[in-house]
């Protein structure tokens, strides 16, 4: 991927975080208070930032390096903006506090200065309550949203706390903009209107716990290119109860005629229900995202997939014959887990440049060194994992133990909410 989009997100955070921060610069106060009255404004260029980072528009991801990226910025960028809006009253009251310690307290206290400073209060809770829900993963996925929302909200009290202090005049177009972006996530993205309709016409289990779905599209279909993903929400049909909620499936095959596949594995309450999809559903999609297994060098390759990581590589395989000679290790529990694999197997056959390795693991992280390839043929070699985030951890240590550089190790993985 070109360095300009690894450059152009860390560029963008900085432009909102400095813009606030160069225009409200004090002159002759205090350092605390100086730093205080800086950190506040930096929090919420940072806030600005991390609600553009949630937008999920493809050609938006696409500019800064994929939408996975954006939002592992947007939960850094969101931290860093709640360090930095906690900071500014501490330290707004630490200037006071030479001049006496009531008055250091009433700096900080709602009440003894109204809805001002309840306001800044209200805004740093909702930024605490958006940031706990993103850090607990056992969260249903609806609180969980519910509660990430408040991030939104906290942006919106941040400004009106500047508001009612009475500085208006750079307010107003930053509220706007919050305002805007706040409104485009939730109609476009949260409420599906930047998504494509389709329908389900195909069901086929292909493992214990997964099925594999053919979405045809209503009207014009998404482009897809194997190694990526789309967000999509299926709704309710006359024997199945749907979801309604938009999550990432990555694509398993793309067709001319707009026809999309994905691999669906049961690994919560909304993926464990649509096990039971039927033909004729409803569906919603979004995307398409990322950038596994884009701009592939002409090299030989490594690809290891486990359980239903196998998706992005299957999509590559049904879509062309390979370039260069590729190994690929199949890693997955036991047989009845082994999603595609006589399809893999005649592919396999059938494709001279494409050795094929298939290993039950059972139920345990087997010994990964072992199943590599050897070292010497590996070095010479870009390696592609997909799989579970255990797995990942212990594919990307052993293949550096081995002298594989980080940019030969490219993968994808499954953390992604």
């Amino acid at each position: 991927m070109p360095n300009r989009r690894f450059l152009a997100l860390p560029l963008l955070v900085l432009a909102a975080t400095l813009g606030p921060v160069y225009w409200a610069l004090p002159e002759g106060l205090s350092i605390a208070r100086s730093l205080g009255i800086v950190l506040g404004w930096a929090g919420c260029g940072l806030l600005l930032a991390s609600l553009l980072l949630m937008l999920r528009e493809p050609r938006l991801a696409q500019g800064l390096g994929g939408l996975e990226r954006m939002y592992h910025w947007h939960h850094r960028v969101g931290m860093a903006a709640y360090a930095a809006l906690l900071a500014h009253p501490l330290l707004l009251a630490a200037a006071a506090w030479p001049d006496g310690r009531q008055l250091a307290w009433q700096t900080l206290s709602p009440f003894s200065q109204g809805w001002p400073v309840w306001a800044g209060w209200l805004a740093l809770l909702l930024l605490m309550a958006g940031l706990a829900a993103t850090f607990e993963r056992r969260l249903p996925y609806r609180t969980w949203r519910r509660l990430h929302l408040g991030l939104g909200l906290a942006v919106l009290f941040g400004l009106l706390h500047l508001v009612l202090l009475g500085i208006e005049q750079p307010v107003w177009p930053i509220l706007g903009l919050a305002a805007f972006l706040l409104g485009w996530r939730i109609v476009r993205q949260d409420f599906g209107r930047a998504a494509r309709p389709y329908i389900v016409h195909r069901v086929t289990p292909v493992a214990d716990g997964m099925v594999e779905i053919s979405l045809k599209p209503l009207a014009d279909g998404l482009q897809a290119k194997p190694g990526q993903f789309a967000l999509v929400a299926f709704f309710a049909g006359p024997n199945f109860r749907g979801c309604g909620e938009f999550h990432p499936f990555t694509v398993s095959a793309s067709g001319a005629d707009g026809e999309i596949r994905f691999g669906v594995k049961a690994l919560g309450d909304c993926t464990q229900n649509i096990q039971s999809i039927e033909p004729g559903v409803l569906a919603r999609v979004q995307g398409a995202f990322g950038c596994f297994l884009a701009d592939r060098p002409a090299i030989p390759q490594l690809w290891v997939a486990g359980g239903i990581g196998i998706t992005p590589f299957l999509a590559q395989l049904r879509a062309a014959p390979l370039d260069q000679p590729t190994q690929l290790l199949y890693l997955y529990r036991s047989e009845s887990d082994a999603a595609f694999l006589h399809e893999l197997q005649v592919l396999a056959a059938k494709d001279p440049q494409l050795t094929l390795r298939a290993v039950a693991t059972g139920p345990t992280l087997p010994d990964l060194n072992a199943l590599l390839p050897a070292a010497p043929g590996l070095a010479q070699r870009d390696c592609y994992l997909c799989g579970p985030p255990g797995m990942l951890v212990g594919l990307r240590q052993v293949l550096n133990e081995r002298g594989i550089k980080p940019r030969h190790i490219h993968f994808e993985n499954f953390e992604f909410r």
